[in-house]
């Protein structure tokens, strides 16, 4: 069986690797089973404190495989159980208390939104391209894509980029807040922003993302509920001891050399 979806862990990172550049990364039913593992292995790992999702060749995902769809024999039911199964793989990600920092280039379209937008930092490349084109083969939004695109770029717009052929370039795609930043090199920007976590207080950014990504889902009471019991769990932990002992070190010696 050929292996589509990769995981690398190494010095606290999971890299998950979509490795189908013939096809440009379109999703068939056995890759899309191949992801599902690859961000449930990543994400229930206790030793990983970053996870980095890039993609082979010259695009990030070219959404749903519409050739292996074509084939004589598949169903609405078989579709259904695949997009099932994919969306276990982006849960897990999305509902992770890790943070997910993934790097797009060339086209992202159809599905492909949604398997990029379930990472908490998008770095594009300058050729990105994205756009909808589920109705250009009669289909619908999946795999998270009418929510997660509507949460990073708003209703309207995400209309506009389901609704008509629009597509975003890279100077779009950060303006609307799709991906936080370009990049020369997205690969090795991402790779930069994942070390940087993996390094750094990695349960505080992880709680923080998991703050955030919950707080769509629930009245204000419970989300402040919810921060103020993360920040003293927070406070005891000997990662933030030892950072806010080495601030105020630090602020003493500014104020002792003025």
């Amino acid at each position: 069986m050929a292996q589509h979806v990769q995981l690398d862990r190494r010095d606290g990172i999971a890299h998950i690797t979509l490795a189908r550049p013939e096809r440009l990364n379109a999703v068939d039913f056995e890759m899309g089973t191949q992801y599902r593992e690859a961000c449930v292995a990543a994400t229930s790992d206790p030793t990983t404190r970053a996870v980095l999702i890039t993609a082979e060749g010259p695009a990030f995902c070219a959404g749903g495989d519409v050739l292996m769809m074509a084939g004589a024999g598949f169903t609405g039911a078989d579709v259904t159980s695949s997009a099932q199964v994919i969306n276990e793989g982006i849960v897990a990600l999305v509902g992770s208390e890790v943070p997910v920092v993934a790097a797009a280039r060339g086209a992202v379209a159809g599905g492909g939104i949604g398997l990029l937008l379930a990472a908490d930092y998008v770095v594009a490349g300058h050729d990105l391209r994205v756009a909808g084109r589920y109705a250009d083969v009669g289909l619908t939004p999946d795999l998270g894509v009418s929510t997660l695109l509507t949460r990073a770029i708003g209703e309207r717009r995400a209309l506009e980029l389901l609704l008509t052929p629009r597509e975003l370039d890279a100077q779009t795609a950060v303006a609307w807040g799709f991906a936080a930043e370009s990049a020369d090199n997205p690969d090795a920007r991402a790779l930069e922003v994942a070390r940087a976590w993996a390094s750094g207080a990695s349960t505080a950014f992880g709680r923080a993302k998991r703050l955030v990504r919950a707080s769509a889902q629930r009245d204000f009471a419970t989300s402040l509920d919810d921060e103020a019991h993360s920040i003293g769990a927070a406070f005891d932990r000997d990662e933030a001891q030892q950072r806010i002992q080495a601030f105020a070190a630090a602020s003493a010696a500014r104020a002792a050399a003025r």
